[in-house]
Formats: C-alpha cells, structure tokens, sequence
C-alpha cells in the first residue's frame, strides 16, 4: 500500500493517507480494524462504491471524480450500508466526523502527494 498526504484545494494538508489501489487492498479497506486514527485516511482507487458489513465504527465516506471534484460526502455511516456514486473514480474513508473538521465539502479538490 502506497503512503501519501492529503492535498485539499490545492494545500498540502498533515493527514497521513494509506492508498489502496491493487484489488486486495481495496477489497480489505478498513475492515478488521478497530478504528482509525483522526489524522489518516484510506484513499480507495478506482472505486465507486463502498459497504460498511463488517465494520467495527461509523465512518465518512466521501466520492471524488477523475479531475479531483468531491461528488459526494457520506457522513458517519454506520455498520451494514452500501454507497455507490457512478460518476466518482476514487473514495476515501476516514474517521466519523473527519469531513466535517477537515472542511471537505462537494465541489473541493483532493488529491494525494507519495511521502518521501
């Protein structure tokens, strides 16, 4: 799994972002933890579509196009959901909450930056 930054409207942001872009590692996501920590995020590309069976705590979820355009944000999702948003290429998950204290709204740009 690639390890990265968050890069929100064009600023590099100290959110650390694991980035799950083989197959396994986007099937596994955030299942069998027990949490994540309020700095992190999963970054899940390509992927337009999420379920929450199997999770252990409440989630935001939020869709992003080709360009980097937020579609959608999903907040604290709970356990047995399934979201799907056809015009998004990537999603990220993070802590119940975290869109709304990192200011993510639709129409922001994200994107991630490799740490060194």
């Amino acid at each position: 799994m690639k390890h990265a930054h968050l890069i929100h409207r064009g600023e590099a942001r100290r959110i650390a972002v694991d980035v799950a872009d083989r197959p396994f590692e986007r099937m596994r996501g955030l299942l069998g933890r027990s949490g994540i920590d309020a700095d992190r995020a999963l970054w899940l590309e390509p992927c337009n579509a999420v379920h929450t069976f199997g999770m252990r705590f409440p989630i935001d979820v939020v869709f992003i196009d080709r360009c980097g355009c937020v579609l959608a944000v999903h907040r604290n999702v709970g356990r047995a959901r399934v979201l799907v948003c056809r015009r998004a290429r990537s999603t990220v998950e993070m802590r119940a909450h975290a869109a709304q204290a990192w200011h993510i709204d639709v129409g922001d740009t994200l994107a991630w930056r490799a740490s060194a």
